[in-house]
């Protein structure tokens, strides 16, 4: 029970970042500036990756990931709580630290979500759309864990959790993806699961 407090402690920059930027979505500002990745641009008679992958979402991750890095990490030093953070494992909680932490949480989450879009759009699959069947519940999956598996090689990379933990990570963080999208949904905030 502990390791999964401290796995779930150790993402919560992640979770309250991504929660953070489907709320942002809502917001006239997002709508006034959003601008496609893809440019509009088209492969194979398919956008690239589709309206619903935008410059300012990218952005919007990479600020509200490092946002809440940097609290969780003066939360963590006020509270004595740096033992039950793995990002903490190797290294000191310092600003710094927590500034370059939370940058690559958030960059990794928006950029490992760009291969799922590409592969759905290749198999006609409208941005927010659901498929039927396997297909369906393959990207239903990959939908919950593709940015986590970004998430978990920084946690890789910068802690001192090895592969096993590693995909634990990314069990748990589907978990709780499901979990707060059903929180989103239920609040108005997001469409579907």
């Amino acid at each position: 029970m502990m390791r999964i407090l401290i796995m779930l402690f150790t993402m919560l920059p992640v979770v309250l970042g991504a929660a953070s930027v489907v709320l942002f979505t809502k917001t006239a500002f997002f709508r006034a500036h959003r601008s496609p990745v893809d440019g509009g641009k088209m492969l194979g008679g398919e956008r690239i990756f589709g309206d619903h992958k935008t410059w300012i979402g990218m952005l919007a991750y990479l600020v509200f990931c490092t946002a809440a890095q940097l609290l969780v990490g003066l939360f963590s030093r006020a509270l004595g709580l740096e033992a039950y953070n793995q990002m903490y494992s190797l290294h000191q909680n310092t600003i710094p630290y927590n500034l370059m932490i939370g940058a690559l949480f958030g960059l990794s989450y928006a950029l490992f979500e760009l291969p799922n879009s590409f592969l759905k759009r290749r198999m006609h699959i409208p941005p927010s759309a659901h498929a039927g069947g396997l297909r369906g519940a393959f990207f239903f999956i990959l939908d919950q864990i593709d940015s986590l598996i970004g998430c978990a090689i920084v946690i890789g990379i910068f802690s001192d959790a090895r592969f096993p933990a590693l995909v634990q990570y990314v069990i748990l963080g589907a978990a709780v993806h499901i979990a707060v999208n059903l929180l989103l949904v239920a609040l108005h905030a997001r469409k579907s699961l």
